[in-house]
């Protein structure tokens, strides 16, 4: 009987010991049917986190008063974060262009391909357009600020460009040579001209809005068929003047030199 209560003690000390290792260093079996934490697929990411709070922001004050640090504190970020996600407010803006882009490109367009060019295009701006309503508030409000700003249009103009250029990709246009980039300015021209009008248009159908990009849409096309028309009335003149400028480099191309290092490419630099 005396023994009892010893071999007891013996088996507390000795489970005691085992909670405590275990408590500092976790048993093998918990480790094992422990899963590490799963990452919330809800949460934005921090690029995602900066150009919502920017968004949020721009819908209740004047986009002026609106600094980096605001920014970075709505957004949950440090600056040192915030810098090395985007150089500045503009490019904060830019992100939200191509969170726009990717919600229109991941719409499957294969059921226009029989659609005439300008259907597929009004389809695919239209969807834009659809995917920029979250944002309207603060695109109102951002627009108006930036109107006589001609630096940060010109800015935004060159961020339209790469979003239109994949826009038209997804309607089927082509976008590469002078005419592609003349389709491609143009596009960017006329939604501009036409998210002016969406801005201020409240109705749910979007009957003003749709109708002007329609107007503009057509507007294009007419444009488009002049200048492929030119291109082809002037194409025996471009087609004389490389001639007449091949010839001219080949008389002033001077003989070859003597000295091998003049022939080394990298003595032209």
């Amino acid at each position: 009987m005396a023994t009892a209560p010893e071999s007891n003690t013996g088996g507390e000390s000795e489970a005691g010991g085992k909670s405590e290792t275990n408590a500092k260093f976790g048993s093998s079996q918990s480790g094992a049917s422990s899963n590490p934490p799963k990452p919330n697929p809800s949460k934005p990411n921090p690029r995602e986190a900066a150009v919502e709070a920017l968004v949020r922001l721009a819908a209740e004050q004047p986009w002026n008063d609106i600094e980096v640090g605001d920014i970075a504190r709505e957004a949950g970020l440090s600056l040192a974060e915030l810098r090395d996600l985007f150089p500045s407010k503009g490019a904060v803006l830019g992100g939200l262009s191509r969170i726009i882009d990717r919600k229109v490109l991941e719409v499957d367009t294969a059921d226009l391909a029989d659609e005439p060019a300008r259907e597929r295009l009004f389809d695919v701006l239209m969807r834009r357009l659809d995917a920029m309503t979250p944002y309207k508030p603060a695109l109102r409000r951002i627009a108006f600020a930036l109107r006589g700003d001609v630096l940060s249009m010109l800015a935004l103009n060159g961020v339209a460009l790469n979003s239109h250029r994949y826009m038209l990709a997804a309607a089927g246009i082509d976008t590469e040579g002078p005419l592609g980039r003349l389709k491609l300015q143009g596009t960017v021209i006329a939604f501009a001209r036409t998210v002016e009008v969406w801005l201020e248009d409240d109705d749910p159908a979007l009957a003003r809005t749709m109708a002007k990009l329609d107007r503009e849409i057509r507007r294009g096309e007419t444009i488009m068929e002049r200048a492929d028309d030119a291109r082809r009335l002037t194409a025996p003149l471009r087609a004389l003047g490389r001639a007449l400028m091949e010839r001219r480099s080949r008389n002033d191309r001077t003989p070859p030199a003597s000295d091998p290092e003049d022939r080394d490419p990298a003595a032209a630099i």
